[in-house]
């Protein structure tokens, strides 16, 4: 063996590898990045949430409101791509100062924004930085915590999807009521600014991978990164995952109102219930998917998607107790794919080309997300009583993307079993 490719293999090695568990600075490390995790998911979230608030505020129409959702969605997807040929060049706690510092004065630019024109210049700031930072976490995962880890880790960080609907989304309607809605985004640049410290004190330095042989030109490792086989099968589970996910998500609220008939004084109490036991449900699917294996839970977890989907999609006027149970499973399910399936893809890219390849991810994640929306904008119909036609629609496109997320996987699974020589877990 060269002196060379031992020294790859000492670099690229996670440091956890011999642990059964975390050490104390994993701990405070993992706390660290759901904090980050949290704070982006809030605020691209929270905007859906505060549509009845802004709307009116800027005496703007539903479809600029609309605009301006989808404008962080389609920038973080440019932006993921501009950055992977440079993902692989720095320390990746500097990347990730400098994209959260970029996210926070997109942040800060539409708590201050007076008009519509200046909300969207600050949406697609935000999404230019904040969309790169998931990759960036997702990166410095793979290279600290080894495969059999990287569930727990997964499930813990995933928690803060969860966290941003019981904490994060009442707290900013809470502020956007009682004050106003540039409130709401001003407390999240607080928290940001919190956390940039805690990243500056707290996290070391993450550059082993730079000791690797790498593309120097940044286009180069792009391409690289594109042109890997075996990449591509997982370019197409990411992106099936979010174009799926991101169909029901812009409707949720509306559908429940209208079609369900939930008074909208009670939406709060949906995404308080079922948030609370999302944040219970990812450290055990997690836990799960280290034990029982990724793959399987991710089976698991798509059967419960399907499942819950098309009896959600099909739902008529029910009790709120009847919607929160379903939206509590449909969560369930939605983790039980998430998590297992985030770390089983981590294991595929080279160390060389993780962050590349994470932020290649990022960016189908949030380009498929956003087409999807419109997708289903375009099939969603509304009656004049506010009621949405075509609903199930969305739901057969949804069970049709899960399936073929599920077939894939399988491969991925194999894939991987192969390249670590042993079954993965």
């Amino acid at each position: 063996m060269t002196e060379q490719s031992l020294t790859e293999q000492t670099v690229a090695a996670p440091i956890v590898d011999q642990q059964p568990g975390f050490s104390r600075y994993q701990s405070v490390l993992v706390a660290l990045l759901a904090l980050v995790q949290f704070t982006i998911i809030l605020d691209f979230m929270i905007m859906s949430p505060l549509g009845a608030i802004i709307m009116p505020a800027l005496d703007i129409s539903a479809a600029q409101f609309g605009v301006a959702v989808s404008a962080y969605a389609f920038s973080a997807g440019i932006s993921g791509i501009l950055a992977a040929g440079f993902a692989d060049r720095f320390d990746r706690k500097r990347l990730l100062l400098f994209f959260y510092l970029g996210f926070t004065a997109g942040t800060a630019l539409c708590a201050l924004a007076p008009n519509y024109h200046l909300l969207l210049i600050g949406r697609i700031v935000t999404g230019l930085f904040g969309g790169v930072i998931g990759s960036v976490v997702l990166a410095i995962v793979t290279d600290l915590f080894a495969l059999n880890l990287r569930g727990r880790v997964m499930g813990y960080v995933q928690t803060a999807f969860a966290a941003s609907q019981v904490l994060g989304i009442p707290a900013g309607l809470f502020l956007s009521n009682h004050w106003n809605w540039h409130v709401a985004f001003g407390a999240l640049v607080i928290l940001a600014i919190v956390t940039i410290a805690a990243i500056a004190l707290v996290m070391r330095p993450v550059n082993a991978h730079l000791l690797l042989k790498q593309d120097n030109n940044a286009f180069r490792h792009l391409i690289a990164t594109l042109s890997q086989p075996r990449y591509t099968l997982a370019f197409g589970v990411t992106t099936l995952l979010a174009t799926g996910g991101f169909m029901l998500m812009p409707f949720g609220s509306a559908f429940t109102v209208h079609n369900l008939g939930i008074d909208i004084l009670h939406l709060p109490t949906i995404y308080l219930v079922s948030g609370l036991f999302s944040i219970f449900t990812g450290p055990l699917v997690g836990r799960a998917s280290d034990t029982f294996g990724k793959f399987p839970v991710f089976v698991f977890g798509s059967a419960v998607s399907v499942v819950m989907v098309l009896i959600y999609t099909h739902l008529g006027q029910v009790s709120l107790t009847t919607v929160i149970v379903v939206n509590v499973l449909m969560f369930v399910g939605i983790f039980s794919r998430m998590i297992p399936s985030q770390a089983l893809i981590s294991a595929i890219p080279d160390p060389s080309q993780r962050g590349s390849f994470s932020a290649v991810s990022a960016s189908l994640q949030q380009l498929s997300g956003g087409l999807g929306s419109v997708l289903a904008a375009a099939i969603i119909a509304q009656n004049a009583d506010g009621t949405l036609r075509h609903f199930d629609r969305l739901g057969y496109i949804v069970v049709a993307t899960s399936l073929l997320s599920l077939v894939a996987m399988y491969f991925i699974q194999k894939s991987v079993t192969n390249q670590t020589g042993k079954q993965v877990v």
